[in-house]
Order: structure tokens, then C-alpha cells, then sequence
């Protein structure tokens, strides 16, 4: 019996196959390589996916905006108020009532007035006299709602003014007592003047006279009292010697004259003299006085020597020398 060979070894055999494995060269190197190219590119790729949102591109980080505040506008400066510089009259006469031998008769006191002069005047005749010797009729509560000026002066007053506590006479000087005040304050002493109440002409008043068209002054020997004190004021404080002044329509323009002291007693007297008798003029005299309260009086003269009826017509003055 022949010896069994091995079984051939062909070229197809296990061993054939591992040797050439063995000895044939390998690509593995270049593989090896292009795996870590593809790690480091996928690895990019997803930094770049890190930035970008789901389904956005890659897109670069945007540059901060700057932003400024707005600034404030410019507000010009508020104007500065300017107000109407008032007017102020001195020494304007206003017109009073004063009881004398002959009934009511108007007297001048003199007032330094602010605001515009006819306004201020009229309410100063409707507020009343610092006098306490003298009246005024008119209802206080009265207001002035306007003055036109012109020829006629027109005067509105409130509702107020159509009551007032006077008989016909008095009444009558009421109108010229408006008409007084308001010619005084104007400049024009023979100037007009129409009275309106609530923006209607007057009318009917205090159920004793009617003002339906411009009144002027009555001749003033016959509306006037006869002796005027315009200075010292009442109540005013000055010096001395102390100047006395006023104006008077007297018997031969004699002027008596008194002054008296706290107690009433008689401390000077004497006698003045107007520019001119028996038509209102002016008079001064001057009297030096310690310091004291005085009160002065001016009286007509009696050339009856006291049998003429009723007092003197007289006019007074209180005032302080310090």
C-alpha cells in the first residue's frame, strides 16, 4: 500500500492565503490618514453647527450696536411777565357830602389814587370819606363795571348802585357827586358824564330823579360847601411849621381860622385871606406847632356878627406834628 501524502498546498490554500497577506503591501496607512482628515473635519463642522441655529447657515457673531441716548431739545426760556405799569393820580379831589346851615352840599377830600384815575376815583367816592364829618349815599356793595372816557365820561355801574336811603335833594346831589368826582379825576372840570347801570342808560333813580342824558357840573357857589381844607389830610402825620391851604368863597375873602389841641382847648388863631371875596379862591397860612394832635377849622366869616341863622359853614382837619 503506497504512504499518503499531505494534501497539496496549492495557491488557494489557507497557508498560501496568509502569506500573502503577509508579504502583500498595505493600503492601511492612507486609510488611518483620511479617517483623522474626516474626525478633524467633522469635528469642525460642528463647531460651525454650534453657532448656527437649527437650519440656519453659519453666520458670523453681528457687531454690537451702539446706541445713543436722545437728546433732550433745547426749550427756550419762558418770557418773563410783563405787567400794565399802573397809573397813579395824586392828590385828586373826590367828592363827598357834608351837612351845612343850608342842607347837603358836596366837599372835595383829596386822594392819591393807583389804577386807572376815573375807575379808582368812583369807587373811592362809593367806599366813603376818611373824614368823619363828611357822607357819601351810594351803596357800598356798588361796583364799577367800566368807564368809557370821552365826551360824555360813560360810567357802568352794578345793579347795586340803584338803592340808596335819600330824600329828592339829596338825590340830586348824588348826581353831582358822580359828576364831580369823574370831571376831577378826567382833568376836565367842564366835562360831561352819562351814568349807565348794567350796561343800561340809568333811567329812573332812587324814586326821586332820572339821569337819561350827560350831566355837567352846577355852578359850584350852589352844589359847593363854601370853606374847603385840602391840607393837612385828615389824619396825616408832618411837621412843622404845618401849611394849611384850601380853598373858600367867603364874605370879603376873611377866613377865621382855629387850631385846637388833643383836649379841644384853642392853642392858635387867626385870620386868612382868599385871593378873591365871595367866589372860591385859594388860601394858605403856615402855623408852628410842638409835636401833638391838632385839628384845625376853617370857618366863614359872619359879617352879621351872629344873628344869620344856623352855624357857619366850617370845614376840619385832625393831623400829628412829630
Amino acid at each position: 500500500m503506497a504512504p499518503r501524502r499531505a494534501p497539496s498546498q496549492g495557491p488557494g490554500s489557507l497557508q498560501e492565503r496568509a502569506m500573502s497577506t503577509l508579504t502583500r503591501p498595505s493600503s492601511f496607512p492612507f486609510l488611518a490618514a483620511g479617517a483623522v482628515v474626516a474626525v478633524v473635519g467633522a469635528l469642525l463642522a460642528g463647531c460651525q453647527n454650534q453657532t448656527a441655529g437649527p437650519g440656519s447657515s453659519p453666520s458670523t457673531v453681528p457687531a454690537p450696536t451702539v446706541t445713543t441716548s436722545p437728546s433732550t431739545p433745547s426749550i427756550p426760556p419762558s418770557p418773563t411777565p410783563t405787567s400794565t405799569p399802573t397809573v397813579t393820580a395824586a392828590d385828586v379831589p373826590v367828592y363827598f357830602m357834608i351837612d351845612t346851615r343850608t342842607g347837603l352840599r358836596l366837599i372835595p377830600e383829596r386822594h392819591d389814587l393807583t389804577g386807572e384815575p376815573v375807575r379808582s376815583a368812583v369807587e373811592r367816592m362809593i367806599a366813603g370819606p376818611d373824614d368823619p364829618d363828611y357822607t357819601s349815599p351810594w351803596n357800598k356793595a356798588t361796583t364799577v363795571l367800566g368807564v368809557t372816557p370821552g365826551d360824555p365820561t360813560v360810567v357802568d355801574l352794578s345793579a347795586d348802585a340803584r338803592t340808596a336811603s335819600i330824600g329828592s335833594a339829596g338825590a340830586a346831589l348824588m348826581i353831582q357827586q358822580l359828576v364831580h368826582t369823574v370831571t376831577a379825576a378826567t382833568g376836565n372840570p367842564s366835562g360831561s358824564v352819562l351814568l349807565t347801570i348794567a350796561g343800561q342808560p340809568a333811567g329812573e333813580l332812587w324814586g326821586a330823579v332820572a339821569w337819561t342824558s350827560p350831566q355837567v357840573r352846577e355852578p359850584a357857589l350852589d352844589v359847593q360847601a363854601w370853606v374847603q381844607i385840602d391840607t393837612p389830610r385828615q389824619g396825616a402825620t408832618t411837621t412843622s411849621p404845618v401849611t394849611v391851604s384850601g380853598q373858600a368863597a367867603v364874605f370879603e375873602a376873611t377866613l377865621p381860622w382855629q387850631v385846637l389841641g388833643a383836649t379841644g382847648a384853642v392853642v392858635q388863631q387867626g385870620v386868612a385871606h382868599t385871593a378873591e371875596g365871595q367866589t372860591f379862591a385859594p388860601y394858605s397860612f403856615t402855623v408852628q406847632l410842638p409835636p401833638g394832635t391838632y385839628t384845625v377849622v376853617a370857618t366863614e366869616d359872619d359879617p352879621s356878627g351872629g344873628e344869620a341863622p344856623g352855624p357857619r359853614m366850617s370845614d376840619s382837619k385832625a393831623f400829628t406834628v412829630h
